[in-house]
């Protein structure tokens, strides 16, 4: 199969720079870099579903900015990116602009492109309206808002929220009037169990385009993580008969699509090579081929984006690793070039309105 000659929009990156920004791992980055500690010293003290959730630490603890992206992504012809909200820790109601600010002064005007912001903001929150407005005036690449959502009921699974039912909540729901007011969509980042939350909220808000990253996080899915998690095939079986369920419910609301992104984070189980190595596409294609099947399946392909979720994703699978595991799938699923062409690149184009 041959799709090196694909023009790819990449709709799911990260960059961040803990030295000089405000991030929660801020602190702790900037203590390593003062007094040299080996990651596989740090990688050990760090609480367990942190090291199961990231694999490998020092992606977390050190910049990634554009020349890092760039060097990640070889010869694969990507030539737009979308950046998702990474965290950001300003305080105060407008804080959470300042990253759109930062991400907009960054060198992206040469392939890969920044063709599209989606920004941090709690819908719930006090004076959201505001802070809508405070992205928009920073940066026209505004296209949608990420609330994170992902809460897990095995308290050794890394949640990052301290409650469930994020988005299910009343000042949640009316203050998410705002974006269907905007034309803004929604990044939904939630575990697996929380699909039915996005499709709820896909029902009331049918007027909002609704993004679910990385396939609602299936964490377990290949393997044990947490407590209780994937410990087993039997265990396996159940997350993933409950998981195409809930996926399938949600493709059924129109103003719903998926990201085949994150499929390669940590936490779904994969085990983690050795730093500087990535694990054969045959190994990823036999774990994660059926998850992207399924979503073909119900979605469609004309309803399905692909993203690095650089550099999440880099402790188990390079760029080029990622985007030839999917496209397998797709076509080994029965997809041919205008499949691979919308998941690569025209529905995230559809969806964030990045034009040619």
């Amino acid at each position: 199969m041959e799709f090196s000659d694909l023009r790819i929009i990449d709709a799911h990156i990260h960059q961040w720079d803990p030295f000089t920004t405000p991030r929660q791992l801020g602190t702790i980055s900037k203590l390593i870099r003062l007094v040299p500690v080996p990651m596989q010293v740090v990688a050990l003290l760090v609480p367990r579903r942190d090291r199961q959730f990231a694999g490998d630490p020092s992606a977390y603890l050190r910049p990634y900015l554009p020349a890092d992206y760039r060097a990640d992504i070889g010869k694969a012809a990507i030539d737009v990116a979308a950046h998702v909200e990474a965290e950001w820790s300003s305080r105060g109601p407008l804080g959470k602009a300042d990253e759109t600010a930062w991400v907009a002064s960054l060198p992206l005007r040469t392939a890969p492109r920044l063709g599209a912001i989606l920004a941090g903001g709690d819908p719930a929150a006090p004076g959201f309206a505001q802070l809508l407005d405070a992205h928009a005036a920073a940066s026209p690449l505004l296209r949608g808002i990420r609330t994170i959502a992902a809460h897990h009921p095995d308290p050794g699974v890394r949640s990052f929220t301290d409650k469930p039912g994020r988005l299910t909540t009343k000042a949640f729901l009316d203050g998410f009037a705002q974006l269907a007011d905007r034309g803004l969509s929604f990044e939904a980042w939630v575990y697996s169990h929380s699909i039915p939350d996005v499709t709820a909220l896909a029902e009331r808000y049918p007027e909002v385009p609704i993004v679910l990253n990385h396939l609602g996080t299936p964490a377990g899915i290949v393997g044990a993580v947490g407590r209780h998690t994937g410990t087993h095939p039997g265990v396996r079986r159940q997350l993933l008969v409950q998981w195409r369920d809930n996926l399938a419910a949600l493709a059924s609301r129109p103003n719903t699509v998926a990201k085949v992104s994150g499929l390669m984070m940590p936490i779904l189980g994969h085990p983690v090579p050795p730093r500087g190595t990535s694990t054969p596409v045959p190994h990823l294609l036999d774990r994660v081929g059926p998850l992207v099947e399924h979503a073909l399946d119900v979605f469609g392909a004309d309803r399905l984006i692909w993203g690095s979720n650089y550099p999440v994703d880099k402790p188990i699978t390079s760029i080029a690793g990622s985007i030839e595991t999917i496209a397998r799938a797709i076509s080994g699923h029965g997809g041919h070039r205008p499949e691979l062409e919308q998941v690569f690149r025209a529905v995230a184009q559809r969806v964030y309105r990045i034009p040619d």
